[in-house]
């Protein structure tokens, strides 16, 4: 894969120029893209101030974050390592954000990917098709990461009902107990879709789970069309997510405020 030219189209199609899903609101400065998704994830997902002088900067900091304040919700400021200035990072803190852990931006060509990962013994893969499918998507999430993901499921609804449909997700399930899950959201006029949302419960990790929702995931984009699989990961995925095939392009952290 060329690195170069699958991070420029990242940045192209997902940051500069997103389209966003049903329920999810782009806007535009001149310096900043952002993303309002109406009950769920709002914040900056592109900001570029080279050119701009120091006191322009934090000024264009301060204007985001009483912005984002009005909204009274919490949001996020998504840095990626190569956006500029190089100390935004530290701006960003001094402007009364929290740095959230590092994660890595990883990219695959679908054509290069290991998609023989089958569930292992025991477990089935379910596409989510219905309510009751988003219901097993949103309990699994709030019993791995904690909280109210009832936000996240109402968006997976939306995603399906939406012609042609923007997301897909899929649940793992041990008998009747739903053990892991997440979705893939389709980036239609795009060469992207994106993988979201997995996790396992904890008596199922390290038994191959994650690695077959990926490949799952993976393959309704690859019928789809779509060229690239991109994900945002965690340190313990990213050494699953090599071996299937994905390239760390860059590094991205979350710079979170309102909460």
């Amino acid at each position: 894969m060329d690195t170069l030219a699958a991070r420029a189209a990242y940045d192209e199609h997902l940051r500069r120029n997103p389209t966003g899903a049903q329920g999810e609101e782009v806007e535009k400065d001149a310096h900043v893209v952002r993303m309002l998704w109406d009950g769920g994830w709002a914040g900056v997902l592109w900001s570029d101030f080279g050119g701009l002088t120091s006191e322009e900067v934090d000024a264009a900091v301060a204007a985001e974050i009483a912005r984002f304040s009005r909204r009274g919700t919490p949001w996020e400021w998504k840095w990626h390592a190569y956006d500029e200035p190089a100390d935004l990072p530290q701006r960003l803190v001094a402007a009364g954000l929290r740095r959230g852990e590092d994660e890595a931006l990883m990219v695959a060509e679908l054509g290069d990917l290991d998609l023989d990962a089958p569930a292992p013994e025991g477990v089935r893969l379910e596409p989510v098709t219905d309510q009751a499918g988003v219901e097993r998507l949103v309990t699994v999430h709030d019993a791995v990461f904690g909280g109210d993901h009832s936000g996240i499921g109402r968006h997976v609804a939306s995603g399906l009902a939406a012609d042609p449909p923007t997301c897909a997700a899929v649940v793992a399930m041990a008998g009747d107990e739903p053990i892991s899950s997440g979705r893939v959201e389709l980036h239609h006029g795009t060469p992207f879709a994106s993988i979201w949302g997995g996790g396992t419960v904890a008596a199922w990790r390290g038994r191959g789970v994650f690695r077959s929702l990926i490949s799952q995931r993976a393959a309704v984009a690859a019928g789809l069309g779509f060229r690239y699989l991109q994900v945002d990961a965690s340190p313990e995925s990213r050494p699953i997510l090599q071996r299937l095939g994905f390239v760390q392009l860059a590094v991205t952290v979350p710079f979170t405020g309102g909460e």
